[in-house]
């Protein structure tokens, strides 16, 4: 009997329903239709209806107020704008009110929309609550089940059959044989289920009965399909929210007239310099091969892995409707960006004081003085040759911080570095002596690094001090001082008797005051590096100068090409410190590399941001000495070779202990020279001499200059094996002497020509074998067989060469005096004359020097 029979299907009434037959399918081939219906939906689609008359009124509107034959009669202009003024009006009226409806309509649907789905969700939780109940339903009866059966075995193991009782011995031990090997095969034996059978074979049955009619119910229920259940459409599986409300948009869309397209997002592209064409589709959300069909159209052959260039790369962008925005690889330097500090946050710091002045002026022993230590007394030749930083506690408890700069005049670049870093300058001069060349530079320096300066005139107790001679020099370089009603302090003080110092460190703390030095200690730091050396023991080391934050033992940092994290804090007195603030000198360990002196060091946040900086730094200084090279053309490269083919030149290699003294080192030697011989250095460096320096400077045939540094074991053994030359230095007079005395051996020598006498050719003869022969009188000076002569016609050289021979009567002599009569034969050379000249000369060569 079908379910259907004589029974009419449910239904929602009328014809708006649509009838359909589901087909269920089931275990065992099982299979059952059920007939249903859905609903159609109602759609609405707004504006249609409406349009059309607009259009029509819209039209016939504008047809009477354009053809005046077509108007009704009797009606004026005036009166017929004000009809059309109407209608415009009643027009507009009507879209709003469409407008209106749209959205009230919209918001009911979506009122209605959120019934539905609270009802769907309620009646979701209804049926999962129904289900957890016959499922706890069906546990307990299976539980109970199970013990009813274990305690009907129970009884019946404790009450034996009498089919048992006669079950012989070896039966019984074949059965258990059997059901131990059926057990390790992983199966059951079937003598228990037989027995089992035996046991209670009406319970078996039953159970199996029970079973099986509750299986046949559970189908019977899963099988029936509720008006709900056909609605909703949910099988084993419920639709999403987000799933339904696409279903619903699309069938709207559908009914508004096919599918609108999804508006496109634009989107903002970082663009490089260079980039990957998969990453710009990556960056754009675009497919790879529509960027690469649109490379191909400009007429680009390229791949996914193929880089294109940023104009390239923004033509496409515009293409896809996006916005490209220009990204720089300088961008990675950004982090490092200077902030201005806030007022509340900055704090008094102490001032950085720079000693400069000329050489042997007694700068050194002046901050010896002050520091009350004995730093001359370690220095090579009893000059400074590097660059001090030190730091210094009053008697009024302030501190100070100072920097001794070298006076040699190879030490530029190191005074134009403590000039930069510095608040104060003080101007050493000598009171015995008077305003030098690196006295001049220094006041250069401190007025380009716009700094206030100290004068202090030194060795004032010495015999022979003039200090107002250096007052009056001073004026010739507009340094006016206070004693000559000008606004530079000056103060007369002497290193060897501490006479003026009180009154220095006065003008010192005054001039500090003025300034009002601030720096905010919380911030990132920032320093500059005085001086930076590769120490044998600790590795690269870097003197910096903190001059804004607090640099901290454990900061990662960047300084030029190199980056590092701080591993060590050294001050000046040689103790560790675990942090340093403002104005502050100290060691830093821990870099990777050696820094050039004057780079700047800045704390970063990450290891990651600090290597990337360095490679960027490295990277464009790379490009940088590139563009350099390639900036040459083949005219200019062939000239120069021209122009070098007879300069001569003397190759060194440089190795100093510090940068600032390899740097200076390298800027003096490339002032030696001139148009015909120079000083090509071929490389220079800090630390010890190595053995690829040994090699370098073989294949060049060059010795090595060690400037405070020694070779190590196996450079020396090399040295001795190839034959290389090393030289060890630790003043910088004896190198330069030195560079120069080696450049001046490879100027040509210059030669001179010294006239020594004149001789008369009173008559000729001609001599068999020997050629024509001069008679000749002496006229003035003598006459050498070895010297040079020429032959001069009416004061006019004809011919300039050598004597064949000299003789005196029929000897052959080496000289003839003044006065007296010779002859004379030139070699190669016989068209002489009587009344002729001999000029007699010889040559000098002289050794140049530079």
């Amino acid at each position: 009997m079908s379910d259907t029979d004589g029974k009419k299907p449910l239904g929602l009434g009328g014809g708006a329903g649509r009838s359909g037959q589901v087909k269920q399918s089931f275990s065992h081939g099982r299979t059952h239709n059920v007939a249903v219906e859905v609903k159609r939906k109602r759609v609405v689609v707004p504006g249609k209806p409406g349009a059309g008359a607009g259009n029509s009124r819209s039209g016939s509107s504008s047809t009477i107020g354009g053809d005046p034959s077509k108007r009704p009669a009797g009606i004026s202009d005036a009166e017929m704008e004000r009809r059309l003024a109407a209608l415009r009006a009643a027009k507009a009226r009507e879209v709003e009110e469409a407008a209106q409806r749209e959205a009230e309509e919209k918001a009911r649907e979506e009122e209605r929309e959120r019934r539905r789905l609270e009802l769907e969700a309620k009646e979701r939780e209804d049926r999962e609550r129904e289900e957890a109940l016959r499922l706890k339903a069906e546990e307990d009866e299976r539980r109970a089940r199970e013990a009813e059966l274990r305690a009907q075995k129970k009884a019946e193991v404790s009450k034996p059959k009498a089919p048992e009782a006669r079950q012989t011995p070896a039966d019984r031990a074949a059965a258990e044989a059997a059901a131990a090997r059926a057990e390790t095969k992983g199966v059951t034996s079937a003598a228990p289920r037989k027995t089992e059978r035996d046991r209670d074979p009406r319970g078996g049955a039953d159970d199996r009965n029970n079973n099986r009619d509750k299986n046949r119910d559970d189908n019977r229920r899963t099988g029936k399909l509720s008006l709900t259940q056909a609605l909703d459409g949910e099988g084993g599986r419920q639709r999403s929210l987000a799933a339904m409300k696409r279903k619903q948009e699309k069938a709207r869309q559908k009914a508004m007239g096919g599918a609108q397209r999804a508006e496109k997002q634009v989107r903002d592209v970082q663009l490089p310099e260079t980039i990957l064409v998969s990453e710009l589709a990556n960056r754009m959300a675009e497919r790879t091969p529509d960027v690469i069909k649109s490379l191909m159209r400009m007429g680009m052959m390229v791949t996914a892995n193929q880089a294109v260039d940023a104009d390239t790369a923004e033509l496409v962008i515009d293409e896809f409707g996006h916005r490209a925005v220009r990204v720089s690889d300088a961008d990675v330097e950004q982090v490092i960006d200077q902030v201005e500090d806030k007022a509340e946050d900055l704090l008094s710091r102490p001032p950085v004081i720079t000693i400069m002045g000329h050489v042997d002026h007694g700068k050194t022993s002046l901050l010896d003085a002050i520091r009350k230590a004995n730093v001359v007394s370690g220095e090579a030749g009893g000059i400074t040759q590097h660059i001090g930083a030190y730091q210094v506690k009053t008697e009024s408890g302030a501190l100070l911080t100072f920097l001794d700069t070298p006076g040699h005049a190879a030490f530029t670049s190191m005074r134009a570095r403590g000039a930069q870093v510095t608040d104060i300058v003080v101007l050493v001069v000598a009171a015995d002596d008077q305003v030098m060349p690196q006295t001049v530079e220094a006041i250069n320096h401190a007025k380009a690094a716009k700094v206030p300066m100290i004068i202090a005139i030194n060795k004032v107790d010495k015999h022979g001090a003039d200090p107002q001679k250096v007052r009056t020099d001073l004026l010739q370089h507009e340094v006016v001082v206070e004693a000559m009603s000008g606004d530079v302090q000056d103060v007369e003080v002497s290193a060897k008797t501490g006479l003026g110092l009180d009154k220095l460190l006065e003008a010192i703390a005054l001039q500090a005051e003025i300034l009002e030095l601030k720096a905010n200690p919380e911030r990132a730091a920032s320093a500059a590096v005085i001086e930076a050396k590769l120490d044998v023991g600790r590795g690269p080391v870097a003197t910096v100068l903190v001059q804004n934050g607090t640099l901290k033992r454990g900061d990662i940092f960047v300084v030029g090409e190199q980056w590092g994290k701080v591993r060590a804090l050294i001050n000046d007195q040689g103790e560790r410190v675990d942090e340093a603030g403002p104005s502050v000198p100290v060691e830093v360990l821990g870099l990777n590399g050696t820094p050039e002196a004057g780079d700047v060091l800045n704390v970063v946040s990450t290891e990651a941001q600090a290597r990337e900086i360095a490679d960027y730094r490295i990277s464009a200084a790379k490009d940088k000495r590139a563009a350099a090279g390639a900036a040459i053309t083949l005219d200019q490269m062939l000239a120069k070779a021209k122009a070098d083919k007879n300069v001569a030149e003397l190759p060194v290699v440089i190795k100093a202990d510090v940068q600032g003294s390899a740097e200076a080192i390298v800027q003096a030697l490339e002032k030696v020279g001139n148009d015909e011989v120079r000083v090509r250095v071929l490389h220079y460096g800090v630390g010890a001499i190595t053995e690829s320096d040994v090699g370098l400077a073989e294949a060049s045939q060059a010795p090595v200059i060690g400037f405070n540094v020694r070779a190590n074991a196996p450079a020396r053994n090399a040295a001795n094996q190839k034959g290389v030359e090393i030289r060890y230095y630790s003043i910088i007079y004896d190198l330069m002497d030195d560079i120069k005395a080696a450049a001046s051996g490879l100027l040509s020598a210059e030669v001179r020509e010294n006239f020594i006498g004149y001789a008369e050719i009173r008559e000729t003869f001609r001599v068999t074998g020997v050629g024509n022969v001069a008679g000749c009188l002496v006229t003035e000076g003598v006459a050498r067989r070895s010297a040079g002569v020429r032959l001069l016609r009416d004061n006019v050289v004809v011919h300039e060469g050598t004597l064949k021979t000299l003789k005196r009567f029929k000897d052959e002599v080496k000289e003839v005096q003044s006065g007296q009569e010779c002859g004379m034969a030139f070699e190669n050379y016989d068209d002489i004359r009587k009344g002729d000249i001999i000029e007699i000369f010889e040559r000098e060569e002289i050794q140049r020097k530079l």
